[in-house]
């Protein structure tokens, strides 16, 4: 979903996308972002059509910890947990990339916050309006928390990186403690809690990302993407990739220690049981420190693995996850519509199962490759309109 501008840190890789041709994009990002988006559709899909759906991954439902939870059902949820984090995550590297340019070549401070300030603004209007009119009530979901923390980020980017990692790293270790101060679940919080820290459910809003925890995670890709540019020009300190690795393993770390506990840190989302399933039904809503270290650290370790292989395999321009990853505003607009306006208003949501959903999205990818590579071309050709921002 999100749609800065990919400024690379880094040597380009000589084969670029036609679309990327203008400017010089890490691949690697575009990948993981491509990547993510196919895993999303997934769960999308089963949001619609699936009846045997399995979403209670917060404390604010009464079942959550003791529901069954049958295999191919949750390891088909559980797969799409690691997209919101690597949206919001590469939303913050690729805005703090984009931004350290422009202020190396002097852009003045106002220009580079109001461009900030114009596409937050944009990403959270889409929530409240094209994803709200799909889904039949009013959404706060991932895009408003994307685009409300680049509204944020335009103001906390003025600070140092150690005072951002702080503030980012400081809410995912010690937010449970706030958030257990305004929300008491099993059930909703209030609506202003939800807007910030908690959740909130009825059957015409829906508030499940809440600003502080998602905001800590852009932060936190904000201070990568800051430390990238930086090597990149001084070759001081331990190498981007360096970084990831021990970021990977330790949120591994975090979050085999925590579950284990089974205490603090599981935002009230407790394992009832030592099976696989209960291990990995870690609280996304709101994001447990659990989830923080399990997501956080796949992420960590998959972009080392995909920087790694980016120089030796090189970059097809028509890759799949590529353009998917070129045209992520477009491709999570386009399929959300799809799916949601007839399980909506046309009585299909739930009509199927498991089966239902793979068929969906396996259906969704043959429509959104072509019509992506369509967009991609119109979109670089047409590079002063709106269409910048989707």
């Amino acid at each position: 979903m999100p749609t800065g501008e990919v400024i690379t840190a880094q040597t380009a890789t000589p084969t670029v996308a036609p679309a990327a041709a203008t400017s010089s994009r890490i691949a690697t990002i575009d990948w993981m972002r491509g990547l993510v988006m196919v895993l999303m559709v997934i769960d999308h899909a089963s949001m619609a059509f699936d009846g045997t759906h399995v979403s209670h991954d917060s404390a604010m439902f009464a079942d959550a910890g003791t529901m069954a939870l049958p295999a191919g059902a949750f390891f088909t949820r559980w797969i799409t947990a690691l997209c919101a984090p690597t949206f919001v995550f590469l939303a913050g590297t690729s805005l703090a990339l984009s931004v350290e340019r422009r202020v190396a070549k002097g852009a003045p401070a106002w220009g580079i916050d109001k461009g900030i300030l114009t596409r937050g603004a944009i990403i959270v209007l889409l929530d409240l309006t094209v994803i709200s009119f799909g889904s039949g009530h009013w959404n706060i979901g991932v895009l408003f928390a994307i685009g409300l923390s680049m509204i944020c980020m335009a103001a906390l980017r003025r600070l140092p990186s150690w005072a951002l990692l702080v503030i980012g790293i400081g809410w995912m270790v010690l937010g449970e403690i706030v958030t257990a101060m305004v929300w008491h679940p099993p059930g909703s919080s209030s609506k202003l809690a939800a807007l910030f820290m908690a959740n909130y459910a009825s059957d015409l809003l829906l508030i499940k990302y809440p600003l502080f925890p998602w905001l800590a995670i852009m932060i936190v890709g904000w201070v990568f993407g800051r430390y990238a540019t930086n090597f990149n020009v001084h070759k001081r300190g331990l190498s981007p990739k360096a970084i990831m690795v021990i970021a990977g393993v330790t949120g591994i770390i975090v979050f085999a220690v925590v579950r284990y506990l089974a205490g603090y840190g599981d935002m009230f989302l407790h394992r009832a049981d030592n099976s696989w399933q209960q291990w990995l039904h870690v609280s996304k809503y709101p994001p447990s420190l659990t989830y923080y270290g399990l997501e956080l650290g796949i992420l960590s370790l998959a972009l080392v693995v995909l920087r790694t292989i980016e120089p030796r395999i090189g970059v097809r321009p028509n890759g799949v996850f590529l353009v998917f990853g070129q045209t992520a505003m477009f491709f999570y607009l386009v399929h959300r519509l799809v799916f949601e306006i007839p399980a909506t208003y046309f009585g299909l949501r739930g009509v199927g199962n498991l089966a239902t959903t793979y068929i969906a999205w396996a259906l969704m990818m043959v429509l959104l490759y072509p019509l992506c590579r369509w967009y991609r071309t119109f979109k670089a050709a047409h590079p002063q309109t709106l269409l910048k921002y989707f």
